[in-house]
């Protein structure tokens, strides 16, 4: 079983990181990216997103919906599209797959992705941060596992995907709880709910080593 953690507070002052740079394929995580693309896309068209990209947006994260992923990530310009986000928010070592699950991250990157969520200096505006932090507070019961077991005041999303070759399973969770911000990257669980359990032990603990 492969984990790794990436997790800092607010001020990026305390952080706790092993296994940071190890690459795993990103499952639904990848959905907040997707989401900052489209974001990023709009605002360079002068615009906010459309009703129906809204209704696209609160089903991908607050319900991982697969098929608002699809329509999002083609909105955002497809695999270029999200790889072209990927820099200008400095997830430098995260690349885009035809099969979006499949994206390549590090637990590094997806901490620097939540930096661009959460905090102020950003490639994200100010209204693109407070929508996207709000639908990650709004998961639905049943996939608000994972770094929510730090603490109150979450935000976050999971992913979890089987793995054709070996049935072992990729779980990750990615969030901000307790004034922390906090990447958890896992494979090779024999099962989700083991996965789940691991990740949220790592979570627990990066959280009480930086608070």
């Amino acid at each position: 079983m492969d984990l790794s953690v990436a997790a800092c507070d607010m001020t990026g002052r305390r952080e706790v990181a092993y296994g940071e740079d190890r690459t795993y394929v990103t499952a639904s995580v990848v959905k907040v990216a997707v989401l900052a693309a489209v974001l990023l896309r709009a605002r360079d068209a002068g615009r906010w997103l459309t009703a129906e990209e809204e209704r696209l947006s609160a089903a991908m994260i607050e319900r991982s919906d697969n098929d608002a992923a699809t329509a999002l990530r083609a909105t955002a310009g497809g695999v270029a599209g999200l790889d072209e986000a990927h820099a200008r928010l400095g997830m430098t070592h995260t690349s885009a797959a035809p099969a979006w699950g499949l994206t390549r991250t590090t637990a590094r990157d997806q901490l620097t992705l939540l930096k661009a969520v959460f905090g102020a200096r950003s490639a994200l505006d100010g209204r693109a941060r407070r929508y996207l932090a709000g639908l990650m507070g709004r998961v639905v019961p049943g996939q608000d596992w994972g770094v929510s077991a730090a603490g109150d005041g979450w935000a976050l999303k999971n992913g979890w995907l089987p793995r054709d070759g070996s049935g072992l399973w990729v779980v990750h969770s990615v969030g901000r709880v307790r004034g922390c911000l906090v990447a958890v990257l896992s494979d090779g669980h024999a099962s989700r709910e083991e996965g789940i359990a691991r990740v949220e032990e790592a979570a627990v603990s990066a959280v009480r080593r930086i608070v």
